[in-house]
């Protein structure tokens, strides 16, 4: 998906009167259970929100990262992506604040709004007439918030509170399952790295598994580069990083 490709961000089997929302949550946690990426996950994530809450037109999922870079996720269209890049560039704005300090951040009127000055302002030129965001997990400096944007003053209302915090506790924990996936991939691959790595230095030496980790670990250290790097040079040109003492 390129940088001006927008999601899809209505779908005939979301579009549902609102007393039906809890059968849609419902059924929004089995299909998140059959996407197999996180990227997946946090796309289907946003186009539910967009049509389960009153007023959304866009959205996405906005993580802060050490409490200072924002990174948007997902995000439904280029409006979107505008947002997240001016709460980046000001350092302020209702995913800030639904990130850093409250649950649930509400903007009526984009235009009228005193709290973040810098980002309103720009905000309202970019065609943001109101929003809402939604905190998602505080996990040390790293933070993540649901933000939707609706593109008249006035669209959300009480109800889209409401569905909004019921949308964020199942985002909150697709987000926390798909993470743990991405990891787990992670981890995956770089055990079958360093497996190959160690199978090459076994043929082409004649030593044993455990004999080969050693042998990564300490051209590790004497490169001061890290073991993963290590590995992959090896699997992938078949030979070792140079030695601080010029030896192989």
């Amino acid at each position: 998906m390129t940088t001006d490709d927008a999601l899809p961000v209505r779908d005939d089997a979301w579009s549902v009167p609102q007393d039906d929302v809890a059968g849609k949550l419902s059924e929004l946690a089995r299909s998140l259970q059959r996407e197999d990426s996180e990227d997946a996950v946090l796309e289907h994530l946003v186009r539910a929100a967009i049509t389960l809450v009153p007023g959304a037109d866009e959205g996405s999922i906005t993580l802060v990262l050490g409490r200072r870079r924002v990174e948007s996720r997902a995000a439904s269209g280029a409006l979107a992506r505008t947002i997240d890049e001016l709460q980046e560039r000001t350092g302020e704005g209702p995913c800030m604040s639904a990130a850093y300090e409250e649950q649930t951040v509400r903007v009526p009127d984009m235009r009228n709004e005193d709290r973040w000055p810098a980002f309103s302002a720009e905000a309202a030129a970019a065609g943001a007439g109101s929003m809402l965001s939604f905190q998602l997990f505080v996990e040390g400096d790293n933070l993540g918030a649901l933000n939707l944007i609706g593109r008249s003053a006035h669209a959300f209302t009480d109800e889209s509170d409401y569905v909004g915090l019921l949308v964020a506790s199942h985002a909150a924990v697709a987000f926390a399952d798909a993470q743990k996936l991405h990891q787990f991939r992670d981890a995956v691959a770089t055990r079958d790295l360093i497996g190959q790595a160690k199978g090459i230095l076994m043929e082409r030496y004649g030593v044993t598994a455990g004999q080969a980790f050693i042998m990564l670990v300490q051209v590790s250290t004497e490169t001061n580069a890290k073991l993963l790097a290590v590995a992959e040079e090896l699997a992938n040109t078949g030979t070792l990083p140079v030695r601080r003492t010029g030896r192989r």
